[in-house]
């Protein structure tokens, strides 16, 4: 399935339960879909959300509400059925909402680009936590929700691990010169995979996060804008030059290119609320849903072996940090923006009515 969004789109999110996709554009708008398996997808929800574009989308409360940051420094809670705003946060970062994820039911984390993590609670309806981890943008972040560590990733060349319980930083790896900019936990929370702006994909050993482990350079020359993870040995990663490809990161480290938006860069990747599709959005100004049974079909066809830059020495036994190990867990292309020097001025009525 495909969907003109008629402009550029940087992000999107599922429904948890229902066949809805949101998608948030670079006019600041946010338009909402429902889709079916034998019929065309019909937009059921259109909002002017922001003044300026529309960067991050998650939906939060079971659905009942979407949450968009944007460059404007605000971030908007819309009621789904109604699309009219709950409650808006107005200089909720001094600079551009670059992202948003959710961590518990009741708790969001937002990122910044003046390098601000912040941890947003809508029982208290305030922000909880901030984290001045960063010197540049927020570029990706996900939560590890065993030990309730949330990892992010910046412009500035690092990745950080703030620890949600002590509201601490824990860690900050070393400078890297190869930018990351997405990032996914693999292996059961044993290995952390990064997506860089060369396109070599940072292989960390959990408890080891000062410097990489291991490089893994088969996407290469092409950023690695965004990493999905399939299951605790695959992702799919989207790259500055449109394609979509299903990556083994460890043992067998292989790569299939399983879709392609044109030569247009993919800006983002979601699965649908059942995994049976996947969702994928570019400069191309569509919206594509692709079913995962069949691209993994057709991409079984087409493996290549992918090398290393240096050979992964790593004992998943061995070298592990033992005061800081999860238990099993199932568990952007570059855009500085400007934003002016703002303050928590509205904080408190952002979840008012959540």
């Amino acid at each position: 399935m495909e969907i003109n969004v008629k402009n550029i789109a940087f992000d999107l999110d599922f429904h948890p339960s229902n066949q809805l996709v949101a998608v948030g554009l670079i006019t600041g708008k946010l338009f909402v879909y429902r889709y079916a398996e034998d019929s065309e997808p019909q937009r059921v929800l259109k909002v002017r959300a922001h003044s300026e574009s529309c960067r991050a989308v998650r939906f939060i409360n079971e659905g009942r509400v979407i949450l968009t940051g944007s460059p404007d420094c605000s971030i908007l809670a819309t009621d789904i059925e109604t699309g009219s705003p709950v409650a808006r946060l107005e200089n909720c970062h001094e600079k551009a909402v670059n992202r948003l994820v959710n961590l518990t039911e009741t708790t969001i984390a937002s990122g910044g680009d003046e390098g601000c993590i912040k941890v947003w609670d809508t029982r208290q309806q305030s922000c909880c936590n901030s984290f001045q981890v960063h010197e540049e943008y927020i570029t990706d972040m996900t939560l590890e929700p065993v030990s309730m560590k949330l990892l992010g990733t910046s412009g500035d060349g690092t990745l950080s691990v703030c620890n949600l319980r002590s509201n601490k930083v824990q860690t900050r790896s070393e400078f890297s010169e190869d930018e990351p900019l997405s990032i996914v936990i693999m292996k059961n929370g044993r290995k952390v995979i990064c997506g860089t702006e060369s396109g070599t994909m940072l292989l960390y050993s959990w408890g080891f996060f000062k410097d990489c482990s291991d490089r893994f350079t088969v996407l290469s020359p092409n950023p690695v804008n965004v990493l999905l993870k399939l299951d605790e040995e695959r992702v799919i990663a989207g790259t500055e030059n449109g394609l979509i490809s299903l990556v083994g990161i460890l043992p067998n480290r292989i790569i299939q290119p399983i879709a392609e938006h044109s030569e247009y860069p993919v800006e983002r990747l979601a699965f649908s609320h059942d995994k049976k599709l996947l969702g994928s959005i570019s400069h191309d100004s569509t919206l594509k849903l692709w079913d995962i049974d069949s691209l993994l079909q057709e991409g079984s066809g087409k493996k290549g072996e992918g090398k290393s830059a240096a050979a992964d020495s790593d004992d998943d036994e061995m070298d592990m940090d033992t005061d800081d190990i999860p238990q099993q867990s199932s568990k952007g292309t570059k855009r500085k923006n400007n934003g002016g020097a703002r303050g928590l001025d509205n904080t408190s009525d952002f979840f008012a009515d959540l």
